[in-house]
């Protein structure tokens, strides 16, 4: 493909770039990237994702915007109010960049969507705020041989690692199983700082593009943890257990679970 000189400039600071180049925006432009939840996390990851030329990113979220999501989900407005947050969302992506073809999907994910969902994607991100979405999209992704970002946000602190296939251990083999219901609170319970989903959701975003492009070194076997109350970054390395139910060397979890119906908010 050749660029049309309207993105020659539109992408010109990535293609002077040695490690992007006109080669890596290619990639980009070729690229097909879900984003599961438009909220907090989701929003900054659709909205750099759009900018920086992905060529089709999914969105799937059933919900509304309510003006409590204004304080952090930066890809809705005022004016969005009431409508539906795939709409918004897909809305403001293609206003910052009509070369992106968004696909919305207007539902909760379950273990009967799931695997049709994800099928056609390079790349999933993880921007729920629930333990059964979290784990369901997990189980789903390694079975289906996708990578994907998971990340979490609650107060002043989040996280983030990154699942390649074959490189590295999932979220399973860190988290065994969802904890009880409500034993940990969620953000609406205990509350979060908005910019907070911005710091983790565009880091989300750059694994995005770096696991696209084929640069640098993804969170893979890595937890990233993020106190913004102390402005410091930890990282952890995780082994990958052998024994993981899901992608060890001898899985009992062959089929999905919904560990709860999917009533649960799949946005942060």
């Amino acid at each position: 493909m050749s660029f049309t000189n309207e993105q020659v400039e539109r992408y010109s600071r990535h293609i002077i770039l040695k490690e992007v180049g006109a080669k890596g925006q290619k990639k980009l432009l070729n690229a097909k990237v879900l984003i599961i939840g438009a909220g907090g996390l989701g929003a900054p990851v659709a909205m750099y994702l759009a900018a920086a030329g992905v060529g089709t990113i999914g969105i799937a979220d059933a919900d509304e915007v309510d003006l409590s999501n204004l304080q952090r989900q930066v890809i809705h407005t005022t004016a969005d109010l009431g409508k539906a947050k795939v709409k918004s969302a897909k809305e403001t992506m293609q206003a910052i960049n009509p070369d992106v073809k968004v696909n919305t999907y207007r539902k909760f994910i379950t273990s009967e969507n799931i695997m049709d969902i994800i099928k056609d994607y390079d790349f999933i991100i993880d921007g729920t705020d629930n333990f059964p979405a979290k784990f369901l999209i997990n189980d789903a992704c390694v079975m289906a041989g996708k990578p994907f970002c998971h990340a979490g946000i609650i107060r002043f602190k989040g996280q983030l690692m990154t699942y390649v296939p074959g490189e590295g251990p999932c979220y399973r083999c860190v988290f065994k199983d969802p904890p009880p219901k409500d034993a940990v609170p969620t953000c609406k319970q205990a509350g979060v700082i908005g910019a907070m989903a911005g710091v983790i959701g565009s880091l989300q975003a750059m694994e995005a593009i770096k696991y696209i492009i084929g640069k640098g070194d993804l969170l893979t076997g890595r937890l990233l943890t993020y106190d913004a109350l102390t402005m410091t970054f930890r990282t952890v390395k995780l082994p990958k257990n052998h024994e993981c139910p899901v992608c060890g060397d001898h899985p009992t979890i062959t089929k999905l679970i919904d560990y709860e119906q999917a009533e649960c908010d799949m946005h942060i």
